[in-house]
């Protein structure tokens, strides 16, 4: 009778003891404009660029300015090769084909992504030809998209008005899917590319704002993360970080957290 009392209190105390709280999700996010791997010193060194990326440990990294197999990167698949040193899963899309290889954008990921691809963004005939890329991962409360692009560099608007409009319409926040934008946007704050992406999504560096270009003597503030917080992420640390030597842009990391389910 005895044990079979110490059994009912057993299974008393367990249904009233407290449900444990779920862990929050975190993302690191990294956007870096690695300049074709070319640094200030004029020196093509991945290596140096990986140490970059593995000391921000990030979940997710934009790459911009990547060349896979060109004369001037002595024919390197540089996408392949971050993705071997940083020991994450790459996605590459091809901006356009250049000195014999590929040049476009890529997107690296710690887990295997259940999608990945790019798109064609719109650029003028005699405009250089822009990508986004992209890859999703499951999430405890659905997918999570990560995109990655550069947009025109021409002193005017127009085509970067033209690749931010295409974006949204091919990302639209209220899509269902946590999507979070990154990268080389060429385009300051105020400007109207901004603006428009900026009515669908927020600025994750709000708070803390810094100039991303040139990584020397940083003078504008081009390279951008942007996300959803109707998802219930917020941020927990956006900041710019001081490399100057490995390319002509500084790396952008931005870390999301969200309560758990």
């Amino acid at each position: 009778m005895l044990r079979y009392l110490w059994i009912a209190l057993a299974l008393l105390l367990t249904a009233c003891a407290p449900a444990t709280k779920p862990q929050p999700e975190t993302l690191r996010l990294l956007s870096y404009n690695i300049h074709r791997g070319q640094g200030m010193d004029g020196k093509f060194d991945l290596e140096r660029i990986a140490a970059v990326i593995l000391a921000a440990n990030p979940d997710f990294v934009a790459l911009q300015e990547v060349d896979v197999g060109t004369k001037r990167s002595s024919g390197v698949d540089q996408a392949t090769e971050l993705a071997r040193l940083t020991k994450m899963h790459v996605v590459f899309g091809e901006a356009m084909p250049f000195q014999g290889g590929q040049y476009g954008d890529a997107v690296l990921s710690r887990k295997k992504p259940i999608v990945s691809g790019s798109i064609a963004l719109p650029a003028a005939k005699d405009r250089e030809p822009r990508v986004a890329a992209f890859a999703t991962l499951k999430l405890s409360r659905g997918s999570f998209t990560f995109v990655g692009t550069h947009f025109d560099h021409m002193s005017d608007d127009k085509d970067r008005v033209w690749q931010a409009t295409t974006l949204i319409e091919h990302w639209p926040r209220n899509s269902g899917d946590d999507v979070v934008l990154a990268g080389d946007f060429n385009a300051i704050p105020q400007s109207r590319p901004m603006e428009i992406i900026l009515e669908h999504f927020d600025d994750a560096s709000a708070s803390n704002p810094q100039m991303t270009f040139y990584s020397v003597k940083p003078i504008k503030r081009i390279d951008w993360i942007l996300y959803g917080p109707e998802k219930g992420w917020r941020v927990l640390e956006s900041r710019v970080i001081d490399e100057k030597m490995a390319s002509d842009h500084l790396p952008l990391l931005v870390v999301l957290e969200r309560e758990g389910k």
